[in-house]
């Protein structure tokens, strides 16, 4: 008999004892609610639920995942409509534009993307074949078609996808607007916001020195003062709780931190917002901030997240051209133990705080994070992320914390996704990932059977709300 497409074992080992135990763990919690609580998915999307546009607009246009990998092989994002900050010319009819993705399919070949796009194909379009030249137009008219649907809003995707509560990540100017929007309408489904304050903490993001004016002017905070400035802070992070925020998230360079008195903080702050900050002053402004952002966590009570250790926007002309989160962000060997050490002396002992870490370098999971975790109180370690969301990762992952962090002292699994058909097929792979590395443990008699049961829901549902606060 010919396997189905979407195989029910997938990802499960090929041992027949590991794959009976990987299933039954996973038929105990395939079907719990999901819980997102960190991606950057468009919250207008909720807010007016109108159709998406085509399968171009869906799958291709906005995904770096995907677009990166055209790019590697010498196809120019204008081909693939992503948008150019000049306004200039790209490509603008969606079937030109999945014609070419068709054409690239094989790219994807054992890639974590062609998993979750097999997965939303099946599941949401019943497409049960390889997307390919010869049938690139007859799958957009049926993946166009059932976009037309009501049932295909992004409401009703929201409720078929069973999610629980997803959050945005909005910038430190953001009004909100699409969730104030949605919060007006009386829909029940619960989207958050997340605090992203980059804009306004980093000397080098582009027009810095004008976010701070427009920081001051939103907040009615006096930004040229260091007082000031921090005030503006705390006065954005309520704005941002009264819109649901339970956490922030840092996206830095390196996870260096710094510890500085008032008066040595204030003088630094003067070079910067004077725009006279060297590359060494830029560095040391972010990690006095991430001291300052921990420090303001304990007054409100917002989890903290740090995302470090990718050196962004590498490809300068690409950067130039389209702008921010266009596939040229690159990781890099990032230290934690020494960067961490300043924000640690000041609240590390702080049970109330909870600080998240994730890491694009694998080699620091057992030397560093799973160390940290495991003795620091406020510190929880993230999921594998962006280049490591995938099986190999995930497992990886495990094999190397568990042993000094366990599973308690992780906080599930989030999705970290801009393309919304993604989500369920992510949170699918993980679970899977999951069950598959515990059912290891049952048949190696580390772990009974009832316990590897609740520590899959932990992973699947309960360690994720939990630490986020939702």
């Amino acid at each position: 008999m010919k396997s189905p497409f979407l195989h029910p074992d997938r990802l499960f080992p090929a041992e027949p004892q590991l794959r009976a135990i990987a299933r039954r763990l996973y038929d105990g919690i395939a079907t719990l609610p999901i819980i997102s609580p960190h991606g950057h998915t468009d919250p207008t999307w909720y807010a007016d639920d109108q159709n998406f546009a085509d399968p171009a607009s869906l799958f291709v246009i906005p995904d770096h995942y995907i677009f990166r990998m055209l790019y590697a092989q010498g196809v120019p994002l204008e081909k693939l409509g992503v948008p150019r900050v000049d306004g200039g010319e790209t490509e603008t009819d969606p079937r030109a534009i999945w014609r070419l993705f068709a054409e690239h399919w094989h790219l994807f070949r054992g890639t974590p993307i062609r998993i979750w796009l097999d997965h939303a194909f099946s599941t949401l379009f019943d497409i049960n074949e390889a997307l390919s030249p010869p049938n690139a137009d007859r799958l957009y008219d049926r993946i166009a078609q059932k976009l037309a649907e009501p049932a295909y809003r992004p409401r009703a995707l929201f409720k078929a996808f069973n999610i629980e509560v997803i959050a945005t990540t909005e910038g430190a100017l953001d009004p909100l607007d699409a969730h104030r929007r949605m919060r007006e309408s009386g829909w029940d489904g619960r989207v958050v916001t997340t605090y992203r304050p980059d804009s306004a903490v980093d000397p080098e993001f582009e027009g810095f020195a004008k976010n701070l004016v427009t920081f001051g002017a939103i907040t009615g905070c006096d930004t040229t003062t260091w007082t000031g400035y921090i005030n503006a802070h705390r006065e954005r992070r309520a704005f941002f709780k009264s819109y649901g925020a339970t956490a922030t998230d840092h996206g830095h360079p390196t996870a260096r931190t710094a510890n500085l008195s008032e008066s040595e903080a204030a003088t630094l702050y003067e070079r910067v917002r004077h725009g006279q900050a060297s590359a060494a002053d830029a560095e040391f402004f972010r990690a006095q901030m991430l001291t300052e952002m921990a420090k303001l966590s304990l007054e409100d009570g917002l989890v903290m997240q740090i995302h470090a250790g990718s050196y962004r926007n590498h490809n300068r002309g690409l950067f130039a051209k389209f702008g921010r989160d266009k596939g040229a962000d690159i990781p890099q060997p990032t230290d934690y133990v020494h960067a961490l050490q300043p924000l640690l002396d000041r609240v590390g002992n702080e049970r109330e705080l909870t600080i998240i870490l994730f890491t694009l370098d694998e080699t620091v999971y057992a030397r560093e994070l799973a160390p940290l975790a495991g003795h620091y109180p406020c510190l929880r370690l993230g999921p594998p992320w962006w280049f490591h969301d995938n099986v190999e990762g995930m497992l990886r992952f495990r094999e190397m914390t568990t042993e000094t962090a366990g599973f308690y002292n992780t906080v599930g699994f989030n999705d970290d996704t801009r393309a919304f058909p993604s989500i369920p097929a992510r949170h699918d792979v993980a679970r899977r990932v999951d069950c598959a590395f515990l059912a290891k443990l049952v048949a190696e008699h580390r772990l009974h059977e009832d316990e590897a049961h609740l520590v899959a829901h932990d992973l699947a549902y309960g360690l994720a709300k939990s630490a986020y606060k939702l």
